[in-house]
């Protein structure tokens, strides 16, 4: 009877199985993150809307040169990176302990939450202050969500495929980007407060069909087996096949991940590992999962995206209006570019898509730049030329590539705290840009291009030299390819470069051979018992107890009839 009861499991598939399910899970982390670009788009159009304005009049500038009023409307624009950040602090702290489905669907509930405080904000006074603290605890959400869907989306996903899947990810935020601004325009003309709540009430509707989604839809597998959950982990990998848990094909994938959880199981797991060396290479492969999400935002995008509307209006003299119809044609051109990327993530790879979109959006700030240093509004138009430009060069490569590289170049160990580390980095850099761009073009004018073209010119050098191809591998692949490369001594995208595809026999021979799991076992020798201590303790908490009973002698128990004949007997 106590099984009927369970409305979230771990292991729901809403009654779907192999192509159906991973359509499911696909459809259900793009839901995500178009609410992710809906957000990034969303304060464009309401920062410098007359009705916003009317509502909270700090906002408002009275001149060109009104300094205040530029930082109160970054710092309002910008509140919502500092909860993006908290949100992924706290993943990255407790990620791996709680999992990849309670995490969003709590994500999902913030953004619900925040979005109602924002929406009933009201007042020149107190309701700005409401206004700002609804967006934070909206971008916790969105913190949590954004660090930990890559992750699940990563785990769940065949080698082949995994960087197209994710892609479209990253696709979805330029759509939702999209969806905002073009709501921002069609609501300007509505003379009432509907006019700014509306746009922000809009976020509801992504959140809660995330919600729906996430609910009825599975936990990693990877993160299950990593809990002791064996027979849940398969259950998972068969449906996500279409096959039988006991298929061989089912069990030979199970046990290569079994033998990656066995060789670290009974060590303690903390943030403390992301800062080891040695043949995993942890320490290194975090700073490259972070620096993708750093120069994502040192080289500007958030400054065309955010503040398009007002570049238009401002620095290019053009009307309101206009601005924000340039605006919707931006942020269309943006989406529509993130189309090629489809063709090109797999068969051109993650490292030559990183040097031609550094290349591209250094060239087109150039341009801008150049354009703005003799203001007439002939050259403005010119840098309107390259901001388009920036933004088809963003999206077909840089868009995506940051959400997708991190969960890959991770480690099975520290893979939730890494891509947490690198969300973070970017929720960070994403306030510090969306924060100071205002005050740097008001201040600085063309100069502020110049800034973010020589960022993209000395991206080109990191890429080429620290980021190696992750294309049509698999997760496990990638330790091998960093350990070789410690101990060859060796940079880690020649050894990718020269290293033939591996099958899950392969990785296990090369991981022999290079000693990869010496020092673990090691490690797992010494402290086994106080492991096995810890297991115990902790299957309360890693059992979901909040939202997931345990039944008879605590083992877990799949549902959709996964579970054993007795269970079936005790309902």
């Amino acid at each position: 009877m106590l099984k009927k009861l369970k409305l979230i499991t771990r292991t729901n598939t809403a009654g779907l199985d192999g192509r159906a399910l991973r359509l499911a899970i696909t459809i259900t982390a793009v839901t995500g993150f178009s609410l992710f670009g809906y957000d990034q788009g969303l304060m464009s159009g309401i920062i410098t809307g007359k009705e916003f304005n009317s509502e909270f009049p700090a906002t408002h500038k009275v001149s060109d040169h009104d300094r205040h009023a530029t930082v109160v409307q970054g710092a309002v624009t910008s509140c919502y990176e500092l909860g993006c950040f908290f949100g992924s602090l706290f993943v990255m702290f407790r990620g791996e302990h709680i999992g990849r489905k309670p995490l969003v669907i709590v994500g999902a509930l913030l953004t619900v939450v925040g979005t109602v405080i924002s929406t009933a904000a009201f007042g020149p006074h107190w309701g700005l202050g409401q206004f700002v603290i609804g967006r934070v605890i909206t971008g916790i959400g969105t913190g949590m969500n954004t660090s930990t869907i890559p992750v699940w989306q990563s785990e769940m996903s065949k080698p082949e495929n995994r960087g197209l899947l994710v892609n479209l990810e990253g696709s979805v935020i330029a759509v939702g980007t999209m969806i905002a601004y073009w709501i921002d325009f069609g609501l300007s003309y509505v003379n009432s407060s509907v006019q700014w709540r509306f746009p922000v009430a809009m976020q509801i509707f992504f959140a809660l069909l995330l919600l729906v989604g996430i609910v009825q839809l599975p936990d990693s597998p990877r993160w299950l087996m990593s809990q002791g959950r064996r027979e849940e982990a398969m259950y998972v990998l068969g449906k996500l096949d279409g096959l039988d848990p006991n298929d061989d094909q089912i069990l030979a994938e199970a046990t290569v991940i079994q033998d990656a959880v066995n060789r670290f199981r009974h060590q303690k797991r903390s943030v403390k590992d992301l800062f080891t060396g040695g043949k995993g290479q942890n320490f290194q492969r975090a700073l490259i999962a972070a620096s993708t999400q750093f120069f994502q935002q040192f080289t500007g995008c958030n400054a065309a995206i955010y503040y398009s509307t007002v570049l238009f209006n401002e620095t290019i003299k053009l009307d309101y209006r206009l601005s924000l119809i340039l605006g919707g044609v931006f942020s269309t051109i943006y989406a529509l570019f993130t189309i090629p990327s489809f063709f090109l993530i797999e068969s051109l790879g993650r490292r030559k898509l990183f040097l031609i979109g550094a290349t591209g959006q250094a060239i087109s700030f150039t341009i801008t730049f150049a354009c703005l240093i003799d203001d007439t509004t002939q050259n403005a138009k010119g840098a309107a030329v390259g901001l388009f430009l920036f933004i088809s060069f963003f999206g077909v490569a840089l868009l995506s590539l940051p959400w997708i590289y991190p969960p890959e170049i991770a480690s099975m160990r520290v893979r939730s705290s890494t891509n947490a580390l690198s969300t973070c980095t970017n929720w960070l850099c994403n306030f510090a840009v969306v924060m100071f761009t205002p005050i740097f073009i008001q201040d600085a004018g063309w100069g502020c291009y110049l800034f973010f073209a020589v960022m993209n010119y000395l991206y080109i050098p990191v890429i080429f030299f620290f980021y190696p191809e992750t294309a049509g591998r698999s997760l496990e692949e990638i330790d091998i390819i960093f350990a070789k490369s410690h101990v060859d001594g060796t940079r880690p995208w020649r050894v990718a470069a020269n290293l033939p595809k591996l099958s899950f026999a392969e990785v296990e021979d090369h991981g022999n051979a290079l000693g990869l799991y010496d020092d673990d076992l090691e490690k797992e020798d010494v402290n086994m018992n106080e492991g096995a201590e810890n297991t115990a303790s902790n299957e309360g908490v890693n059992g979901y107890t909040l939202f997931e009973p345990k039944e008879g002698a605590g083992q877990p128990t799949p549902a959709d009839g996964a579970g054993s004949s007795s269970d079936s007997k005790s309902e």
